[in-house]
């Protein structure tokens, strides 16, 4: 109830402030695992992502987001776990395999898992190379894959800007992409990169951006 409440008043407010205009939302099946795949250009891509698409959307969140103490940290951890983040300790030893084995649960269980492949948010506005985490959920677990993009969120708030701008945003989506053919592959790595870079091409072609194929990991150290 407190996630239907959060998402129907979030939701409300998000639409008159930021105008969000929505694209493919019909692409998303009705029912059963999906996997929303987009870029990822600012911190309120997630909760774009959550709050225009009717299902429910969960997606992974550092822990350090729920652990925070008084009523403050209450209020924190509610209202992302409200709006579907699942905390996970993505710093420690085996963080990325936590992750995995979470959205992994989460599509077993039939449901809507919306990942960012890039792995953290583009330094320049240009798209960057998928990790492909994301292919293994999909061979694993038989979802399809919806492309997404996100358009324009990295404007609301700049690095460094504690306050957001009133600006207009947009969200598309794309048909599902169906990999099946690569059922019992999930351990070649050559298959993985290619149904990642498969995706990757489909959010660029959405999103308009430029791609680069380097880590954005890579790309911000080197900065």
């Amino acid at each position: 109830m407190f996630r239907i409440l959060m998402k129907a008043l979030l939701g409300s407010l998000l639409r008159v402030l930021f105008r969000p205009q929505v694209e493919g939302a019909e692409h998303i099946p009705a029912e059963g695992p999906v996997i929303l795949a987009g870029n990822h250009l600012a911190f309120s891509d997630s909760l774009f992502l959550t709050l225009v698409v009717k299902r429910p959307v969960y997606f992974i969140g550092k822990s350090e987001y729920v652990s925070g103490r008084g009523l403050k940290g209450r209020l924190k951890a509610g209202f992302f776990r409200g709006v579907g983040m699942i905390p996970v300790d993505r710093d420690g030893a085996h963080g990325g395999v936590a992750a995995l084995n979470t959205g992994l649960r989460l599509l077993q269980e039939g449901k809507v898992f919306g990942i960012h492949p890039e792995g953290t948010r583009s330094p320049d506005g240009r798209l960057y190379r998928g990790r492909t985490g994301l292919a293994r959920l999909a061979l694993s677990t038989g979802a399809p894959v919806v492309p997404a993009a996100l358009i324009d969120t990295d404007r609301i708030q700049p690095a460094g800007k504690k306050l957001p701008r009133i600006l207009k945003v947009g969200v598309r989506f794309g048909k599902p992409l169906d990999f099946s053919r690569y059922e019992g592959m999930e351990r070649d790595r050559y298959v993985l990169r290619a149904v990642t870079d498969e995706v990757m091409h489909e959010v660029m072609l959405l999103s308009g951006q430029e791609y680069v194929d380097i880590y954005a990991t890579k790309a911000k150290a080197a900065a």
